[in-house]
């Protein structure tokens, strides 16, 4: 569980850092060290003789986040989407398999959860390893998701309904923003046993959206204005555009809601 959350933390820190900076080696270097040291006040550097096996896997981590942002750079700059999604399902899976290897439960961030005095943080003073793993899983809703969506709409074709449509003003606006606070939603009610609420959620968003998706117009019949410009992205664009970006945002959240309420 511990190797999980460190690879999820990493992969967060990765993105997250990008998108502040927009500089992939700070990125991938920050990303990096943050697995580092969490790892180590985690308590899994120490595992093994000597620590020689908490360190070789704190190593692996730090290489897989790496290797996630090397990915994430190269398929958007050459348009090979699926390449970063098969680093990503490699390595997750990777360190699912060696989440078996039992990692001690102590280090300075047991005595930190245990000390905090807040319910939900000491609750997690046994088992570092799930605060990790819950951390993780909040920093992959952020950024991460959003570079998820992107990923399979690239590569699956689905067409962004405005990048042929020069000068047009955002069909559907805020799904950069709202994507994020969306995941994050649906993963606090799932780990708060609210499946019911995180559903609801997803069914509002579908509401919220129908009066922009209804005002799409087929570009075959109308134009923009009268006559002039270029056409408007037609309903069937914006939909599947709607449809396949919340999917895959909600698989996010409900896969990560799936490893860390375990």
């Amino acid at each position: 569980m511990t190797w999980l959350g460190l690879l999820l933390v990493g992969i967060g820190v990765t993105d997250l850092v990008y998108s502040w900076t927009r500089r992939p080696r700070t990125a991938e270097a920050a990303a990096a060290a943050t697995v580092v040291v969490l790892g180590l006040l985690a308590g899994a550097g120490s595992l093994g003789p000597a620590g020689a096996g908490g360190a070789a896997g704190l190593l692996a981590v730090a290489v897989a986040a790496v290797a996630w942002g090397e990915s994430v750079t190269h398929g958007f700059g050459a348009r090979r989407y699926g390449r970063p999604l098969l680093v990503l399902a490699v390595a997750v899976v990777a360190a699912v398999l060696a989440s078996a290897a039992p990692v001690p439960a102590g280090g300075v961030l047991a005595d930190w959860l245990e000390a905090s005095g807040l319910p939900v943080l000491s609750g997690l003073a046994g088992d570092p390893g799930r605060a990790v793993l819950v951390a993780g899983g909040l920093l992959v809703q952020l950024s991460t998701g959003n570079v998820v969506v992107r990923l399979v709409l690239g590569a699956t074709g689905t067409t962004h309904p405005l990048r042929s449509t020069a000068g047009a003003a955002p069909a559907l606006k805020g799904g950069r923003l709202l994507g994020p606070m969306e995941r994050v939603f649906i993963l606090g009610l799932g780990l708060a046993g609210e499946v019911t609420a995180a559903s609801v959620v997803i069914a509002a968003k579908g509401l919220l959206r129908f009066p922009e998706l209804q005002a799409a117009r087929d570009p075959a019949t109308r134009a923009r204005g009268a006559g002039a410009g270029p056409p408007e992205p037609g309903i069937h664009e914006v939909t599947e555009y709607f449809l396949v970006g919340s999917f895959v945002s909600w698989t996010v959240s409900l896969v990560s809601l799936a490893l860390t309420a375990t």
